[in-house]
């Protein structure tokens, strides 16, 4: 009873609203369908162009020195019901995004997939329950 009342209000920490604390603790939370125009690389495998479901996962990176620990959390990308790539997303609250990122934040529950200046990096942003979720993938090498 402790251990889930403990894990529960590390979640809530998050400012993520209760629904989706559930369900990320019970194997994952749908953050809606993303589609990559091109090929990059997650998590150190190459993942294909297409659509996916973009899911929350509670697994979390372990951070780093000075960092908060729900600052990142990792997100699997479906297909056809199976996780066929992951990658860590930062987090970041709906009232400090316009302090990280530059140009507009996608509506509320939407996402935007852009190849960044340089085209070193894909960033796929997430608006979900109040909070962004920013996946950065380089593009992988045909």
């Amino acid at each position: 009873m402790k251990k889930g009342l403990l894990v529960g209000a590390l979640l809530a920490s998050l400012g993520l609203p209760a629904a989706l604390l559930a369900q990320a603790r019970a194997g994952g939370t749908s953050l809606g369908s993303v589609t990559l125009n091109r090929r990059v690389m997650a998590d150190g495998q190459p993942l294909a162009a297409g659509t996916y479901q973009a899911r929350l996962t509670a697994d979390q990176p372990t951070p780093g020195a000075g960092q908060s620990p729900d600052a990142e959390r990792y997100v699997e990308f479906v297909r056809g019901g199976k996780v066929v790539g992951r990658e860590v997303a930062t987090v970041v609250s709906n009232a400090d995004i316009a302090t990280m990122v530059k140009g507009p934040k996608p509506a509320a529950g939407g996402s935007r997939v852009e190849l960044l200046k340089g085209n070193d990096y894909v960033r796929v942003w997430i608006n979900r329950g109040g909070m962004n979720y920013l996946i950065h993938m380089p593009p992988a090498t045909p």
